[in-house]
């Protein structure tokens, strides 16, 4: 991991573009944790309506990457507005409360079953997010269990705390560097591979000019 340093840029120039999904009932702190990765503060926040949506800039090794992470409401009503946003994402992070059995649950019962419905890449990379461990003395979710979910679901695993930002880096960190593994994925949102092709016409092409 220590060759893959995530860095912020700020340069509009980028070699890849992904798209993020995050996904899990209302008030597991998806927007918390989208907030803590863009920025430097933590906020209470309202319940989002609808979905919204953050862009981030990132270095990842020697790779500038434009992140667009979609935020979206876990509130039953808004459920159908999701089912497009799933469309394109390269990595889909499904979040819970690791204090609120009922969120852990409802991953597997309901929102794992929408990815699979909705998810238009069979190789989109699947992060399961155990969030609010600063909490720890009200756990009702145990590492262990979560673990065990990933495993089902066939997706990374990290547990986190938006408000004192425990591995909320490392979480889109790994996210990213695994959709940068997939071939179909790095190819689907990358410049770079088109920079390589135009590269290699150019240099099969006969030289041009007459000086020697």
């Amino acid at each position: 991991m220590n060759n893959h340093q995530v860095q912020s840029n700020t340069s509009s120039n980028y070699d890849a573009s992904f798209k993020i999904l995050l996904i899990g009932d209302s008030g597991v702190g998806k927007s918390s944790l989208l907030l803590t990765f863009v920025s430097t503060c933590f906020d209470h926040l309202p319940p989002t309506i609808g979905v919204d949506f953050k862009i981030k800039l990132v270095t990842v090794g020697e790779n500038k990457l434009k992140l667009t992470i979609w935020d979206t409401a876990g509130q039953e009503k808004f459920r159908t507005l999701t089912s497009s946003y799933y469309r394109g994402a390269q990595g889909i992070v499904l979040v819970y409360d690791v204090t609120r059995r009922e969120t852990f649950t409802n991953l597997s019962d309901f929102w794992a079953k929408e990815v699979e419905l909705y998810s238009t890449n069979q190789d989109c990379v699947k992060m399961l997010v155990g969030n609010k461990v600063d909490k720890d003395s009200e756990r009702a979710v145990s590492r262990e269990q979560g673990l065990g979910l990933a495993q089902q679901l066939g997706s990374l695993f990290i547990e986190c705390s938006a408000k004192t930002r425990e591995n909320v880096e490392l979480c889109f960190q790994e996210l990213v560097i695994k959709i940068m593994e997939v071939p179909s994925l790095l190819e689907e949102g990358s410049n770079i591979v088109k920079r390589n092709i135009l590269k290699h016409k150019e240099e099969d092409s006969p030289p041009t000019g007459c000086c020697s």
